[in-house]
């Protein structure tokens, strides 16, 4: 998803036990009321302006579509069968919570809601318990409309339930790829459905199935990696652990594999798009490959994902060379993805994406997304002026009544699978679950698995926890900076954002007095230990505002490595980045180099590998560029510019886990 630049955008055993738990009708207090959740009765008049319903939508008791005998298909008939043009309509339409209430999102009989980056309970704590408060605000409006229709409410939880403080983050996308582990991608996304389900969302826009060539783009690290085979594994993982075997599973989500299609792909220096930093490089650019070379690369994660139970699929912002802007492309949303590949769920547009088809001209924008195949619409913001537009040319024959009937016929179908007219929310009273020790035990999992050695030095790993160790760097003792971008909030943040164990506890908690920490490695004069640690990582960002001319680190943290190499026998760098950055002033320094990508709030997994107790099994899911002008892949053979080839790793005695450096 994207976000205008005057606004932020907005286990095993414990996942058995969460899937475990028996769906159950409830009832729940929300914004100060106690509204029942569950089928109420329609009002006694239909809306003004509507036509006439049938007795059929005249009382729940009527409400045939609410027969659970009836296939979902005929349950769908059924429904869209008394809808009105402005109920079709409005089940089109996706608004961010900041621009409606829940009272408006029953006026304009809304589909969908969601939460941008930002898009956090308002003048209360960020919890679980007020998220599904919020939620059922809107779910409760939603069901006391005329027909009763359940909103599907989205976020973008992409490394966990991770708007919220309190939850299990996990390691983003980029070390999950390192982890090569589909067991591992599974499991985790089962433990975020199961906190998601606690704090009431229903629908994650992820998983990432972007495939990137260029780590110079600022969402480097939602891919898995820059390999097909690798991101269409991981990605249908994640997929599958997110929607169990039924979305009608207790603690099961629905998930959308993004941004169809070419994510990733874009070529440098060719966006148009400016955030609230400046002009985006890469981001929401241009493809500059033939649609062969397209299918080839970015398909196969979107054929898998079909195969395997998709019901949602967001497009992406970035055009191709040959048909402009994607989300106005039909071509590829209905001849390859629906047609071609089967896909009989519905496609999302991201965040205001339909606007930029045809900035000059909305109305021809709104056609070509409608036409082109686009079922739902992140306006995300002024619904009034999308309804008027779209029901505008239904009336003129632009968009032909048939079109709309096809896309709320996919969006109906996905909700009655999902179950949300019998369940319109989780049980209730489970935010307590979020973050729990079993969760948070997957997670530290996934750090130890996605860490990489890229060099090391005879008899210096594991780290003898008897050892004399100097920590230094920001970023060993900062949640946020672990975490990165989309977490809390949509850019993410410095400091201790929410609940976790940085990797300074964690070596405090195993080294003990053996250990000493400075941020900026000002250590007293004399100091000196056997060891030194020094973390540097990039600072969070998300999307466009993390596109990258140089791939560098902060040249304050390069200058800690300066500062601790006099006083250690043997130096460690951990590297924390959403991407392969330049080693400048690292390689020549230390005598062991980590990745450790964006391991989130489980630091304890990152302290288990350097002391021993896991080993290093992780390895590189991108090429590790010479230099920010080598990063581009698209036509390259391994190592022709590079350091380290994909595939490339080193267990704790130096032993290759995949290819050799180059």
């Amino acid at each position: 998803m994207l976000f205008a630049s005057n606004r932020s955008r907005a286990l095993s055993h414990g996942v058995a036990i969460r899937l475990g738990l028996a769906s159950i009708a409830f009832f729940v207090a929300a914004c100060g009321t106690s509204t029942a959740i569950g089928t109420p009765a329609a009002p006694a008049s239909a809306p003004a302006g509507a036509s006439s319903p049938s007795s059929a939508a005249s009382g729940s008791s009527a409400r045939t579509w609410l027969d659970t005998t009836k296939t979902v298909d005929q349950r769908v008939a059924l429904l869209l069968a008394q809808m009105t043009l402005d109920e079709k309509i409005g089940q089109m339409t996706q608004i961010e919570n900041g621009s409606v209430d829940p009272a408006r999102t029953a006026s304009a009989l809304l589909g969908s809601v969601l939460s941008g980056g930002d898009g956090n309970p308002k003048n209360t704590d960020n919890t679980a318990q007020n998220w599904y408060a919020m939620v059922a605000s809107y779910q409760n409006a939603a069901i006391g409309t005329r027909l009763g229709i359940p909103i599907l409410y989205g976020a973008d939880m992409v490394h966990g339930d991770s708007h919220m403080t309190g939850t299990t983050i996990f390691p983003h996308n980029v070390g999950l790829g390192a982890t090569h582990d589909a067991a591992l991608v599974k499991q985790v996304c089962q433990v975020t459905a199961a906190e998601m389900n606690d704090s009431g969302v229903r629908w994650t826009f992820g998983p990432v199935v972007a495939v990137p060539q260029d780590i110079r783009w600022g969402r480097t690290y939602e891919g898995y990696g820059e390999n097909s085979d690798l991101v269409s594994q991981l990605g249908t993982a994640c997929l599958t652990g997110l929607q169990g075997n039924s979305l009608t599973e207790p603690n099961t989500v629905v998930g959308d594999p993004k941004h169809f299609i070419g994510d990733g792909g874009t070529a440098y220096g060719s966006s148009t798009a400016n955030g609230p930093t400046g002009p985006y490089l890469l981001d929401q650019g241009v493809d500059k490959l033939d649609n062969a070379t397209i299918s080839t690369l970015f398909l196969p994660p979107y054929q898998n994902a079909v195969k395997n139970g998709a019901r949602i699929i967001m497009t992406t912002f970035s055009s191709t060379q040959d048909g402009g802007k994607v989300t106005g492309d039909k071509r590829w949303i209905t001849d390859v993805l629906k047609t071609q590949l089967g896909f009989t769920g519905f496609v999302v547009s991201d965040w205001g994406a339909v606007d930029q088809i045809n900035p000059s001209d909305y109305t021809a924008s709104v056609k070509a997304a409608i036409n082109a195949g686009e079922d739902m619409i992140m306006v995300p913001q002024n619904y009034q002026k999308f309804q008027s537009t779209l029901k505008a040319l239904v009336q003129s024959g632009d968009v032909v009544q048939s079109r709309i009937d096809d896309a709320v016929t996919r969006i109906l179908r996905v909700k009655f699978e999902m179950g949300l007219f019998e369940n319109p929310m989780p049980p209730a009273n489970n935010w307590s679950n979020v973050g729990s020790d079993a969760d948070r035990a997957v997670a530290s999992k996934a750090v130890s698995e996605s860490v990489v050695l890229l060099k090391t030095s005879p008899n210096l790993l594991p780290i003898a926890k008897s050892s004399s160790v100097l920590l230094a760097g920001v970023g060993a003792d900062d949640i946020g900076i672990a975490s990165g971008g989309w977490t809390i909030s949509w850019q993410g943040g410095a400091g201790n954002v929410t609940t976790g164990t940085t990797l300074k506890a964690s070596l405090q908690s195993q080294v003990g007095s053996g250990l000493t920490y400075n941020a900026t490695g000002d250590f007293a004069a004399g100091t000196h230990a056997a060891v030194g640690v020094v973390v540097v990582a990039e600072r969070p960002y998300a999307e466009g505002v993390g596109d990258s001319s140089t791939l560098s680190l902060p040249a304050d943290d390069l200058a800690v490595i300066d500062k601790v190499r006099p006083l250690v026998g043997k130096l460690v760098v951990v590297i924390m980045s959403g991407r392969p950055v330049m080693l400048d002033g690292i390689s020549n320094q230390a005598d062991a180099v980590v990745a450790a990508w964006l391991p989130g709030t489980e630091g304890e997994g990152l302290a288990n590998v350097l002391l021993g107790s896991v080993p290093f099994t992780g390895t590189t899911p991108y090429t590790w560029p010479k230099t920010a002008a080598d990063a581009p892949r698209i036509g390259k053979t391994a190592c022709q510019g590079d350091v380290y080839p994909y595939g490339y790793g080193l267990d704790a005695t130096g032993k290759l886990l995949g290819p050799s450096a180059c």
